[in-house]
């Protein structure tokens, strides 16, 4: 594990403004270290959705809006922004292929309804051999949308264990949108001649919640700036290593260090009080499992009142290009880096593109529903996606952060955003994805 870091944070230059020379001590240290481990705790189960932990992990960022003074978003009665989606979980799968039957452990699905499959033809089947991606390559069946039989390689039999102990566990949809089930399947098969799915699957409408406070605005309160993280996270999986014990995948980094972020600098504008424009702290659920909150969210706010949105995720390790620095995606679609980058003029913090565009990272997260419709809604992030050995696994917890890069990057966002904050500087709309 690596050391964990608790010096203060300071990189701030004595040419930067004034009311910011103080942001480290109204973003402090200590409160960093407190919130993410909290989050972070194994008494939180990982804040898988649905389950108790995640309900933990609500009460406790609730209790920090209400130390801090937010007011709940209008129309809500409390900082719970509810919903329901469809839970649907399989009750049993059977699959042959080539006539041979699949063993139980080797397969799974993904699938919002009962179905069954013989040979039919408008499903499409990918083999991912060894020389392939298996991450990219499911991603793209989920996004293609289509029926679809994902032949994975033995050679990802421990990444094949770790993605069926969550998405083969159920899938989620919002009520009357049913998605096209992919059956994932790991074995070698030189050739697919004929193969027999049935999939039995049982349904459940269940209760789903960000947690959303509000600083009304002082001179522009119908302008919206959104500060965004989510907070769940997988919960309890199959140890990924043998010999290992831990079942916990605690999330810290995934997105704890994103949702203390949120926490931190609702503390620090509310300590401020003088935002120009209303200020929209949320905490997003169910990212992990398909990015449904921030998907709820965004049919509930104006997008042309939202000015912008600094979407926080992972930001608990030095980022590629080396301590006080982090990375923005979607730095071309419009002008919030440069902005962000002149406020920071006089600091020895910098941000930088992306520099993982082969991920497609701009569409990836809690940013997109927003940014689809033309808000300059971006990713804040310092992970290392290319290297990150621990990224959806037990040994993401509190004991491999560095906290002294997480306060650093909180001080970063706190001011680099304040002229958005403040009225004076609007950033450009992205192009919308329908254009």
């Amino acid at each position: 594990m690596k050391k964990v870091f608790i010096t203060t944070a300071a990189f701030l230059s004595l040419s930067a403004y004034g009311f910011a020379q103080n942001v480290n001590k109204l973003i402090d240290q200590a409160d960093v270290t407190r919130i993410i481990k909290t989050l972070s705790a194994d008494d939180m189960q990982g804040r898988a959705t649905f389950t108790p932990g995640i309900e933990k992990a609500a009460q406790f960022i609730e209790g920090e809006y209400k130390k801090a003074g937010l007011k709940p978003l209008k129309g809500n009665k409390d900082y719970r922004q509810n919903f329901t989606m469809v839970r649907s979980t399989p009750v049993s799968l059977k699959v042959s292929i080539n006539g041979k039957t699949i063993a139980a452990d080797s397969a799974f699905a993904s699938a919002a309804e009962s179905f069954t499959w013989a040979g039919d033809k408008d499903v499409q089947v990918v083999v991912v051999g060894p020389d392939k991606d298996f991450r990219t390559e499911y991603r793209k069946a989920f996004k293609a949308g289509t029926k679809t039989l994902l032949l994975v390689d033995p050679k990802f039999s421990s990444l094949f264990g770790r993605i069926k102990s969550y998405i083969g566990s159920g899938s989620t949809n919002f009520k009357g949108k049913v998605k096209q089930p992919i059956v994932f399947v790991s074995g070698k098969f030189d050739a697919t001649t004929t193969f027999d799915v049935n999939c039995e699957v049982s349904s459940k409408e269940l209760p789903l919640f960000n947690v959303a406070g509000i600083i009304p605005g002082k001179t522009k309160p119908d302008e919206y700036v959104v500060f965004s993280g989510h907070y769940d996270h997988l919960g309890i999986i199959k140890p990924d290593k043998p010999g290992v014990t831990d079942s916990i995948a605690n999330g810290a980094d995934d997105d704890a260090s994103g949702t203390t972020a949120v926490l931190s600098l609702a503390k620090y504008y509310k300590k401020l009080n003088n935002n120009a424009r209303t200020l929209i702290f949320v905490a997003f659920t169910a990212e992990e499992i398909g990015e449904y909150g921030s998907q709820y969210f965004a049919t509930q706010v104006n997008p042309d009142k939202v000015v912008a949105m600094f979407n926080i995720e992972m930001i608990g390790k030095a980022s590629k290009f080396g301590t006080n620095s982090a990375f923005i995606t979607g730095f071309d679609r419009s002008d919030f880096g440069t902005i962000l980058q002149k406020n920071l003029k006089g600091t020895a913090f910098k941000f930088y593109p992306d520099p993982y565009p082969d991920q497609d990272l701009f569409y990836r997260s809690d940013n997109a529903s927003l940014a689809a419709v033309g808000v300059p809604a971006h990713t804040i992030s310092t992970d290392q996606i290319d290297i990150d050995k621990l990224y959806h696994t037990v040994g993401d917890d509190f004991n491999s952060l560095n906290v002294n890069n997480i306060t650093s990057t909180i001080r970063a966002i706190a001011l680099s955003s304040r002229t958005i904050v403040s009225g004076k500087d609007t950033p450009k709309r992205v192009p919308k994805l329908d254009e």
